[in-house]
């Protein structure tokens, strides 16, 4: 079941069902539950699965809109495609390939080996990403600290949990990271990586029992600077070291995560300094199974 949020000029944001090309709202205005948020709280409340909680809910009838005039850039005056889910919290997990390990230690100035530790240490890499005002959907945009000169994507699964530790569903995910600021001095990772446009999420939520082994998805990534394309990387969720129950165990360890939360599980794809984002660069990440996840980066203050 693939769900998503639209946001009407009239209605404001309101979450929906996508199916064989069309939209159909899941709303249940008596309880005030509208936003795909709502419907996470409202089946945690009820104690119920997501997706038993959309086939009640769903509408009959689709909206007038269709999904290609909807997956566009945002346009306050028309309908479009929205991100997933304003998400209450976004967590990060870092170094969980080996590709990444090996690169941050071969980049970093200061403390040399230490991301091959972590990749084999008994505890992850687990930093906070933000909130939903650092979020943005696909067609948004993604954002570049004017501070830094080398902005990398980092193409990656991201993980829907709720309060009990249960996997919701997944997105496509851009945990976008300002990485000559983190080579500089590994504390100033989160100067690297928390600010406006830092996470992009979309451009669907697939939810848990339509993708039973997730670690069997694709992750692939191009990047494009007018008609050229300027990178292209590809890794599997499979590749990856750490399960991710393991990563949602340490998120709960003496913490307490809302329901709607967003665990990024990190990336096996590894931009070159070459390819460093510029304004207007094109980042297309794609996991089939979920869709490709669309966005132009922008310079931010």
């Amino acid at each position: 079941m693939k769900l998503v949020q639209i946001y009407d000029p009239k209605r404001g944001i309101q979450a929906g069902k996508l199916e064989d090309g069309h939209v159909f709202p899941v709303i249940y205005e008596q309880k005030g539950v509208r936003s795909l948020l709502d419907l996470v709280q409202y089946a945690a409340a009820v104690k119920m699965d997501l997706h038993e909680v959309v086939e009640e809910l769903v509408a009959k009838e689709p909206i007038a809109t269709s999904w290609e005039s909807l997956n566009t850039a945002p346009d306050s005056n028309r309908p479009y495609l929205a991100i997933p889910i304003h998400p209450p919290e976004v967590w990060a997990c870092g170094v969980t390939y080996k590709k990444s390990a090996e690169f941050r230690d071969e980049d970093t100035q200061t403390s040399k080996g230490i991301y091959d530790y972590v990749y084999f240490a008994r505890r992850p890499e687990l930093f906070f990403k933000g909130r939903a005002g650092h979020c943005t959907g696909s067609n948004d945009f993604i954002g570049l600290r004017c501070d830094s000169k080398f902005t990398a994507v980092e193409p990656e699964l991201a993980v829907l949990i709720d309060s009990q530790k249960k996997v919701l569903g997944y997105m496509a995910a851009n945990d976008v990271s300002a990485w000559d600021i983190e080579r500089e001095n590994p504390l100033y990772l989160p100067q690297s990586k928390i600010y406006r446009g830092c996470c992009a999420l979309g451009p669907v939520l697939v939810t848990a029992d339509a993708l039973p082994d997730p670690y069997r998805l694709k992750v692939s990534c191009t990047i494009r600077r007018g008609a050229s394309i300027l990178f292209q990387g590809e890794t599997t969720v499979g590749m990856m070291k750490r399960r991710i129950e393991e990563l949602i165990d340490f998120l709960f360890l003496a913490n307490t995560v809302p329901d709607a939360t967003v665990l990024l599980t990190g990336t096996g794809i590894i931009q070159t300094e070459e390819a460093a984002l510029q304004e207007n660069d094109v980042v297309e990440i794609t996991i089939p199974e979920i869709g490709t996840l669309r966005n132009m980066a922008r310079r931010v203050g």
